[in-house]
């Protein structure tokens, strides 16, 4: 076939670009490179005084409060380690509700009367920072005239220098906060949540016996995948360029269908990328683990060590802004969103998550025997009532408008919100739930593949569920639902707050019947047995994806909030209020901010897509149809002309798609023309459900146009061009 001009200057871009990657040199001690660029406890325990270092190691392992009074002596290590390395400029990162990362750059240099310049960076300019708040999302929290904001130091989350060809910086991780003190970011509700669920935590484990009771933390391992798209592609693709996604694109001959790129070969351009991320990540102590592709071509995933949840979501923040940075430099653009095609499956973020703390290790590991783990069974409880209370709010955690293009389409969990025990932890719960406790497990077995020369593998006591949302993997939950594009604070917040709860009504629950007389070991079988029952209908082993699962989830009183629009007004609930207030987590005003915030932004994103939707199409497809629609009726003139019978086919399909086209578009920017009458969440309701179907239909009439039009006259790369990588 014959490419349009457009697209073949594309192509020729990347087979020029097709040159061996200079990969880091793997001799190089891994060691030695993780974390160089980090000022973290080994480099701080080299240039601190002894009682500084301790103060600093007591804050970050056991949230202790830092005297402010050492600040002045941290900074003045801070700076000389970085400008060793070649830094001039220092930055208060932070983490605002655009789901982004914010940061200004300041000089350490300082003028001073002489007419020269000093080196400084103060222990007060290293603790707190001044950016406009107004100019972020705020849900009316920050009027335009009220602008002050500040970003805080977090000191459990260390500083990093981020290195450039133009300059490298010291980036210091921040909290943002309005000067009425509401957060108007990420970061802070989930380090208040975490510390609501440690006091909690540490109740339930000081009932169990235990005296040496460390701070008890939240663990994140975040699982990102992503699309790789050749730049050239997308350059000439104002969908993606704009909105990240692509709103036109017929099926392409060949999709996913044949299972050949999960876990496929990993082509040798996207293995160079990789090679680089990992090095750029190693130095910022990011512990990037697996790399694979993933089902959709052009689809990969990396998958990085737990570690602290306020630091995994830091991290995750740095890993995507990385990824998309040196991407370019290999030709590519890194594509976080959640559907950036149609037909294939889309990006998720599945959050893995445990808990534990230093002295009594991970709480949700099960060991050998969980019937006789009874600390472990009392946790995993909590669990199974926190999600089953507050499923609305774990849905509301994860809702964008891109995510709604994914949840529930046999490629993610559906929007119902349920656990996945497993056959092991299943049956141990029915035993409880039908009263004398838990006498036995179900035990790993060995399995024999049947040949000699080959070892015996683990056959582990139960299957895993790829369908269930929220599902137990041996000794973590994984929260599967979340998209790629989303921080990881989010739902952590989220998740840390409800266990908060949960294991606040465990630990009263227990001092309770302890206190009554009851046996402590009775009254922890009473209290399971209690959960199971109240909450039990959370559990659904089964297949998620299936339309007999809707009709049964419905009627054991699961919400089934399928779109974002149906999720805001979670924030807004009794039950929601009662529990963010409660543990001082979000106070009513921002609980208020995040449902404004929300609906802004799903309004702001559908309201983009449907004026890109429209160009788009006016200016790029519709006259490449009318083009071709005139080449064939010329065609037909000339043979009849020339006294040849005409085949007026082709002409009358064509013909009838560019009236379908141009009857879209009419609808379309009908539909926008109402979009802005109403406010708020009827705004919102408004474009889910006249704007996007209008979009959806102009969507149809195109890309069965594309499917006909000539090559040559089709300016946009296709499917089939940009999925596969060349």
């Amino acid at each position: 076939m014959t490419a349009n001009p457009t697209r073949l200057g594309a192509i020729r871009e990347i087979e020029a670009n097709e040159t061996p990657t200079a990969f880091f040199d793997v001799a190089e001690e891994t060691g030695a490179v993780f974390g160089e660029n980090v000022f973290g406890l080994s480099v701080m325990q080299k240039r601190l005084p002894k009682s500084v270092y301790r103060a600093v190691f007591a804050t970050i392992q056991n949230g202790d409060r830092l005297d402010p009074a050492l600040a002045d002596i941290i900074a003045k290590a801070m700076k000389d380690w970085a400008m060793e390395k070649g830094v001039t400029h220092y930055a208060h990162v932070f983490y605002p509700l655009t789901g982004l990362t914010a940061e200004k750059h300041d000089s350490f240099m300082e003028p001073v009367g002489d007419g020269t310049a000093v080196w400084e960076f103060s222990g007060k300019t290293l603790v707190q920072g001044e950016p406009d708040a107004s100019s972020f999302p705020n849900g009316g929290i920050r009027a335009t005239f009220e602008a002050r904001g500040y970003t805080g130091w977090d000191v459990q989350s260390p500083a990093y220098i981020l290195e450039n060809p133009n300059g490298n910086t010291l980036c210091i991780p921040t909290i943002f906060v309005s000067m009425t003190g509401e957060a108007l970011d990420h970061k802070t509700p989930l380090l208040r949540a975490e510390a609501a669920m440690s006091a909690q935590a540490e109740r339930v484990l000081g009932l169990f016996g235990h005296k040496d009771i460390d701070n008890v933390v939240s663990f994140c391992g975040p699982e990102q995948e992503y699309f790789l798209v050749d730049t050239s592609f997308v350059n000439s693709r104002p969908d993606l360029l704009n909105a990240d996604r692509t709103l036109f694109g017929a099926k392409p001959p060949k999709g996913q269908e044949f299972d050949d790129h999960y876990f496929g070969a990993i082509p040798e351009r996207v293995l160079g990328f990789m090679h680089d991320t990992e090095r750029a990540l190693f130095k910022l102590g990011v512990p990037a683990k697996t790399r694979h592709n993933e089902v959709a071509p052009g689809q990969f995933e990396i998958a990085p060590v737990f570690e602290r949840a306020n630091l995994a979501s830091d991290h995750q923040q740095l890993l995507m802004s990385t990824f998309r940075s040196i991407a370019k430099q290999h030709g590519f653009e890194c594509l976080f969103h959640e559907k950036p095609f149609a037909g294939v499956n889309g990006s998720g973020k599945h959050v893995n998550f445990s808990f534990g703390n230093g002295n009594q290790g991970n709480f949700l590991s099960p060991g050998d025997n969980p019937h006789d783990n009874a600390q472990f069974l009392v946790f995993c409880a909590a669990i199974i009532r926190a999600v089953h209370l507050y499923g609305g709010l774990l849905r509301l955690s994860i809702a964008s408008a891109g995510n709604d293009h994914r949840l529930g389409a046999n490629e993610a969990p559906p929007a119902i919100i349920s656990i996945f025990l497993g056959d092991q932890l299943a049956d141990v719960f029915d035993q409880i739930a039908k009263g004398g406790g838990a006498t036995s497990s179900k035990q790993k077995g060995v399995l024999s593949v049947g040949v000699d020369a080959l070892p015996d593998l683990t056959k582990d006591p139960g299957d895993r569920n790829r369908t269930s949302p929220f599902a137990f993997t041996g000794n973590r939950f994984e929260f599967r639902a979340a998209g790629s594009n989303q921080t990881v604070a989010a739902p952590m917040t989220v998740i840390n707050t409800i266990m908060a709860e949960a294991l606040d009504f465990c630990a009263t629950e227990l001092e309770t019947a302890v206190a009554a007389g009851t046996e402590f070991n009775d009254a922890v079988q009473a209290l399971l047995k209690k959960i199971i029952e109240d909450h039990g209908a959370v559990v659904f082993n089964g297949n998620g994806y299936s339309e007999e699962w809707h009709a049964e989830a419905e009627q054991r009183g699961l919400k089934n909030l399928r779109t974002t629009v149906d999720s805001l007004p979670e924030w807004l609930t009794a039950e929601t209020r009662a529990l963010f207030t409660k543990y001082s987590v979000l106070n009513e005003a921002e609980l208020e901010s995040r449902f404004e915030v929300g609906v802004e932004q799903y309004v702001m994103v559908v309201n983009v897509e449907a004026n890109l939707t429209e160009e788009i199409a006016k200016t790029t497809i519709l006259p490449a149809a009318v083009r071709y629609q005139t080449e064939l009726a010329g065609n037909v003139a000339a043979l009849k002309a020339a006294g040849v019978d005409a085949d007026t086919t082709d002409l009358l399909a064509v013909s009838e798609l560019v009236s379908a086209l141009r009857v879209g578009l009419t609808e379309l920017t009908s539909a926008q023309a109402g979009a802005h009458a109403s406010e708020g969440l009827e705004e919102a309701t408004y474009h889910r459900d006249v704007i996007l179907p209008a979009m959806l239909k102009v969507r149809e009439a195109a890309d069965a146009l594309e499917a006909v039009v000539a090559d040559d006259l089709w300016s946009l790369p296709t499917y089939q061009e940009m999925l596969f990588i060349r």
